[in-house]
């Protein structure tokens, strides 16, 4: 059976560095960053008092109060970028076969501060079980492509992709496939996440897997830095519409970029910390580099899972090393969630976002915040660090892993439109 080639035909978002997708690369390329002091809720009882949220969203800018019942944070945020996604990628979907369009939309945590809120209520009500009838849709992961489905009328593959991190890398993948299987000719891909809430925070916090460097929140995302203390948490969506390439240059379709490499793998090792030798990060971008047919000497920028973790960020670049050797030298490595933070279950659609513009625009985004060199990385890999920096990149590469030792690996290819 020959595979269909894929394409990337539109992206949207909504982050905290951006209101769109538009804005979000801008401020990613002038490494502008979107930490700041938590505004959700009172963070008097809480050790890390900043996140990367959205900044200036009312939701009622953008919904119906009669919506707003339905939708979680992390749906508003789908609806969002979703739309944008659609609306950019140019295609005139009522006089589509829409029974060859999908979703597989994710998130990692789901509606969590709407199961607070229902749960609080509850308790504070003297415990009369009078909870909203829309308490278990607005909280089940999978709730946001069905929202994106209906709304558009959709009718091809509708799920949602569930593996902590890597969900949305994993929606991707699963979209490429479909597509290149011929199950679907589009996909609306991605994921959402709103997790700056007193359960979220406090939850991620307990784990000592958050930064708590209140003295110094804006810079407090330093991947690779000797002084990281953890990751920031961010919040926001992104979707990218995934298409059968020939169906979209016949259309004469803007296309960003060509999919053509998705790998998984697991670290089969812990529950939260990677294999200290990288050894899960190794096979899956073995699977990806293979699943695309190409060497690992073609990859020109590689947008890591980068976390800002002491020991995440030092087994992924030892991962690197051993696949790509001496090249790994010539590639430009940088991470994003030092601009705008872990989105955790979107980390994926919006980092590979990234990766895919560094593409189109000939520009490898930067990592900022770093301020003091780790002696256990090498210093001869470029990190990107502090600004961009022009170069012609051919081919990307992103990663994303979640807890579980859930891993992805997606690569990206240049088109000539």
């Amino acid at each position: 059976m020959e595979l269909r080639r894929v394409a990337v035909t539109g992206i949207g978002a909504i982050s905290p560095v951006g209101k769109n997708f538009s804005e979000t690369w801008e401020n990613v390329i002038n490494g502008v960053s979107g930490s700041d002091l938590i505004t959700h809720y009172d963070t008097s009882n809480f050790k890390t008092k900043f996140a990367c949220e959205v900044k200036n969203f009312d939701p009622n800018e953008h919904f119906e109060r009669k919506e707003l019942r339905k939708f979680d944070r992390f749906s508003q945020f789908a609806m969002i970028a979703s739309d944008e996604a659609i609306k950019d990628c140019g295609i005139d979907f009522e006089n589509y076969d829409k029974t060859r369009v999908g979703v597989i939309w994710s998130s990692g945590i789901g509606g969590v501060e709407s199961f607070y809120q229902e749960i609080k209520n509850y308790i504070e009500g003297g415990k009369v079980p009078r909870f909203s009838p829309f308490f278990i849709p607005k909280i089940i992961s999978d709730i946001a492509a069905g929202h994106i489905s209906m709304k558009n009328g959709f009718r091809g593959p509708n799920y949602s992709t569930v593996s902590a991190c890597a969900s949305s890398s994993n929606a991707i993948i699963d979209a490429f496939n479909l597509i290149r299987l011929n199950i679907a000719d589009i996909i609306v891909a991605g994921g959402s996440e709103a997790s700056i809430n007193e359960v979220g925070m406090g939850g991620f916090q307990s784990m000592m897997a958050t930064s708590t460097n209140n003295e110094n929140y804006k810079t407090a995302s330093r991947p690779f830095c000797a002084t990281r203390d953890g990751f920031v948490m961010g919040e926001g969506g992104c979707g990218l519409i995934i298409e059968d390439y020939d169906k979209a240059v016949k259309r004469g379709a803007k296309i960003y970029a060509e999919i053509i490499g998705g790998g998984m793998s697991a670290d089969a090792h812990h529950l939260t910390a990677p294999h200290p030798e990288g050894e899960g990060a190794i096979l899956v971008m073995k699977n990806a580099l293979s699943d695309a047919k190409i060497s690992p000497e073609k990859i020109d920028y590689i947008n890591v899972h980068g976390t800002a973790t002491p020991l995440g960020d030092i087994a992924e670049l030892k991962a690197i090393k051993n696949i790509f050797g001496e090249h790994a030298y010539n590639i430009n490595i940088s991470s994003s969630k030092s601009i705008f933070g872990h989105l955790l279950g979107a980390a994926g659609a919006i980092e590979a976002a990234c990766a895919i513009m560094a593409i189109k625009d000939g520009v490898a985004p930067p990592t900022i915040n770093h301020q003091q060199q780790d002696e256990n990385i090498d210093s001869k890999l470029n990190l990107t660090l502090h600004k961009a920096q022009k170069r012609t990149i051919n081919y990307s590469l992103s990663n994303t892993f979640g807890f579980g030792g859930h891993n992805t690996c997606v690569i990206f290819k240049k088109v000539e439109n």
